[in-house]
């Protein structure tokens, strides 16, 4: 994991393994409270300092801290990182609708999952951070709220009792702190993303389509391809992705929630917070920048889980299948009308692949390298399962997540395509689901379903 979440440190503890009794005596005492010398009538005077000094900061932001992160902060911040940016022309707006539209035009020919994408438009960085926060919203929480808990569960029980009213300051001051880290990670990741899909997840709402013609422009400038190629095979990728997660009903829920479930099963090794002990000055927490400076100290080291080991590989494995499978119908679609497919394909690959501005900013917020280690080996096994077994069959394969490919098929795609050509599944009858999946595109029964809310956050 290349960076962690919050100020997570990954190094190690070189005094970690000395008895305790040859460490400072300070060390097992995080917060400076004396260790067994606890003094509750010192800690009172400490608690009303604090407290003055939070009722002056937690007014700074209004509203937006009550939960584990100050999105409103966040929010600001991103725009201030961002700063002033032209508005969009309406001739670049209109050229993004027309290259989704084109796309969506010759992806019919390359895949039986119908258009995905209702409405096309292009997203300055500030309109990108406003229409995925909602989405960065559920992914962040359950790691700030669990880092949140940290603060609590080290206090002595006799701090907790003489605490309370101070616990939701604390809580706000977090939040604020967290809020400042995610703002700023934000306003990075704004001014690198390419469309709302860049990053394999549907961060934007459900069924729009958008491209970030600015990021696009610089992206162009380094490359040998004519502007308007680059633009159509990107709105390429981004339709693609939207049949996927609109057609796929389980899809967009499966992805978030895998990335949920990482991030809230994260084991904190509390000796971590021993270091903080010796410099701690309970004054840093009235200020924000202070606090998120604490937190970016490494005072936390988390301990992967062997679940969180599994869950990260199948999490690895659909994005790669996702990856993949875009790559394979898109090259299907533009690769006789457009020369340079071949080129941004493997551009693009790269860019995945090689842990970019975006891919490092996900892994600060969220805490894992958001990257789809298998790609090539993904698009290999749709291309091979399109030659032997056609568009329907292979499409039919995203009707169930039993049906998929497990990361030992992307190794040998051989075996896998026979079983999904004799109809020789553990869990689905292949048939059946091809079936079912005709059906369903004939009748357009997808667009008609509502939203269970567990698809993309529509703003």
């Amino acid at each position: 994991m290349a960076d962690l979440p919050f100020g997570f440190s990954a190094g190690d503890d070189p005094d970690r393994d000395e008895p305790k009794k040859d460490r400072d005596p300070g060390a097992n005492d995080p917060f400076g409270f004396g260790g067994g010398n606890f003094n509750a009538g010192d800690l009172g005077q400490i608690f009303t300092q604090l407290g003055q000094m939070f009722t002056g900061a937690g007014s700074a932001v209004a509203g937006g801290g009550s939960g584990p992160v100050n999105y409103d902060l966040a929010r600001q911040l991103a725009s201030n990182s961002i700063g002033f940016v032209a508005p969009i022309p309406a001739g670049t707006a209109s050229a993004v609708a027309d290259a989704v539209h084109l796309a969506d035009t010759w992806l019919d020919g390359a895949t039986a999952l119908p258009a995905g994408a209702v409405k096309a438009v292009a997203w300055t960085p500030n309109e990108w951070v406003d229409n995925t926060l909602d989405t960065w919203k559920r992914l962040c929480d359950p790691m700030a709220e669990q880092i949140s808990s940290v603060w609590v569960s080290a206090l002595p029980e006799e701090a907790k009792a003489i605490a309370g009213p101070l616990m939701a300051m604390m809580t706000q001051m977090g939040g604020m702190a967290f809020g400042s880290q995610l703002g700023q990670a934000l306003g990075k990741l704004s001014r690198e993303v390419l469309t709302s899909t860049d990053i394999g997840l549907p961060l934007g709402p459900k069924g729009v389509a958008a491209l970030l013609p600015q990021a696009i422009e610089e992206l162009s400038e380094g490359l040998e391809q004519p502007r308007s190629e680059v633009m159509t095979f990107l709105a390429a990728r981004e339709a693609a992705h939207h049949r996927l997660f609109s057609h796929v009903p389980w899809l967009s829920s499966q992805l978030l929630n895998a990335v949920e479930s990482y991030a809230r099963g994260m084991k904190i090794d509390m000796s971590g917070i021993e270091e903080l002990a010796q410099g701690f000055n309970p004054a840093s927490l009235a200020d924000p920048a202070a606090m998120e400076q604490l937190l970016s100290q490494g005072m936390f080291e988390p301990k992967a889980t062997p679940e969180q080991t599994a869950a990260l590989e199948r999490l690895e494995t659909m994005l790669a299948l996702v990856e993949g499978w875009v790559q394979t119908v898109v090259s299907a679609a533009l690769g006789d009308r457009i020369p340079g497919t071949a080129a941004l394909s493997e551009m693009q690959r790269r860019r995945r692949a090689s842990a970019g501005p975006a891919e490092q900013t996900f892994a600060t917020l969220v805490g894992l390298e958001l990257r789809p280690r298998k790609m090539r080996e993904a698009a290999a096994l749709w291309e091979r399962l399109t030659q032997a077994a056609g568009i329907d069959t292979r499409d039919a394969v995203w009707q169930h997540p039993d049906l998929l490919p497990r990361s030992g098929d992307l190794d040998d795609p051989a075996a896998f395509i026979d079983r999904v050509i004799g109809g020789d599944t553990s869990a689905l009858d292949i048939d059946a689901a091809i079936e079912e999946f005709q059906r369903q595109t004939e009748s357009g029964e997808d667009d008609s379903k509502p939203n269970s809310g567990d698809g993309p956050v529509d703003s």
